[in-house]
Formats: C-alpha cells, sequence, structure tokens
C-alpha cells in the first residue's frame, strides 16, 4: 500500500488512472505539509521525509511545474502561485510577442518509507505555450500547454489520453518499476 499524499483533486485521479494498471495498492491522504522554497526536488524529498515520519508509513508527493524557455524557466517551482494570481492569461500576456514558446512539464514523485531517506523520480514532457486556451479537461495550466505531436492542448485531452505520455505519467512509472523491483 502507497499513500499519495496531495490535496489536488485532478492529480488523485490522474494517479488512480496510472495505478490501476500495476499491482500496487493506491490510497489518497490530503494532509498538508511545509513546502519549503526550492527546486521540485527539494520540496518532493522534503514533503515525503515529513509526511512518512508524521503518519508512520511509506508515502509518495508530488511536486510539479511548467518551465517556460523563453521566461528563463517561469514559472518553474512558483507554478501553483502562479496559476493561483495572473492564471494561464496572465501567462499568454506575458509570452504576447513572443516567437520562442517551448515549454516543459515537470514532475517529480517523492517516495520515502518511516526510517528512510527519500528518493525522488523525475518525469517530464516538453511542448509550447498556446497562444491561447484551448480545451476545458484537465486543470490548471492544462488549457495553455500545446502538444504538437498530439495537435491538442492537455486541456483538449481526456485523462486516458493525457496519461499516455504525461510528466504525471513519466514520473509515476519511473517510481513504480523502482518500487516494485525492490518486492
Amino acid at each position: 500500500m502507497i499513500t499519495f499524499i496531495t490535496g489536488n483533486k485532478h492529480k488523485v485521479i490522474e494517479a488512480e488512472n496510472i495505478f490501476k494498471d500495476y499491482d500496487i495498492n493506491l490510497e489518497h491522504i490530503d494532509f498538508g505539509y511545509c513546502e519549503p522554497q526550492g527546486t521540485l526536488e527539494e520540496v518532493a524529498i522534503s514533503g515525503a521525509k515529513y509526511a512518512s515520519r508524521k503518519l508512520d508509513r511509506p508515502v509518495i508527493v508530488e511536486d510539479a511545474g511548467l518551465f517556460i524557455k523563453a521566461l528563463k524557466g517561469f514559472p518553474g517551482t512558483y507554478s501553483s502561485y502562479v496559476q493561483d494570481t495572473i492564471g494561464n492569461k496572465g501567462i499568454l500576456k506575458l509570452l504576447t510577442d513572443t516567437d520562442n514558446r517551448c515549454a516543459e512539464f515537470r514532475s517529480v514523485i517523492g517516495y520515502c518509507a518511516p526510517n528512510s531517506e527519500p528518493k525522488i523520480f523525475l518525469g517530464k514532457v516538453s511542448g509550447e505555450i498556446a497562444v491561447e486556451e484551448r480545451g476545458n479537461l484537465g486543470f490548471a495550466f492544462d488549457p495553455i500547454f500545446y502538444v504538437p505531436s498530439e495537435d491538442k492542448t492537455f486541456g483538449e485531452l481526456t485523462t486516458d489520453e493525457k496519461n499516455r505520455f504525461s510528466h504525471r505519467k513519466n514520473s509515476l512509472e519511473k517510481f513504480i518499476k523502482w518500487y516494485s523491483s525492490q518486492k
């Protein structure tokens, strides 16, 4: 049994859809923890270590961010705050008159069991920032994250379609492969 620590119901749905293909039971707990200012990796390590010791069980946490090349990686680790403050329209405004719209979603899974050191698993997916919001599926930056190979934004993809290749799928699969090899 793995406990996924998050307050984001959208992440839970995506993770449950990924875990259903493996013989690992996943439960979800909305358990708050203090996130340090730092990289995605530092946040995942800190959260996993704290939650596993407080709950006395193996846990995973996930920190994710949108990294936009023309904005020197912004919003990156501040993605949640930026989404809550300026949102998709603010990001699109920052990129007005910008030709380079390359972006990357990154997801870091932090795993920790009590009395052990955390392990991290990084997943990425490359794309571009669309010129306008498209689609009402997904959440947060999904309607502006365009995937050229799909000719759609994440906001136009169902959870199953997105879970074929998303950053979260990539990090969770790395974790699952490692975890399965530990049995």
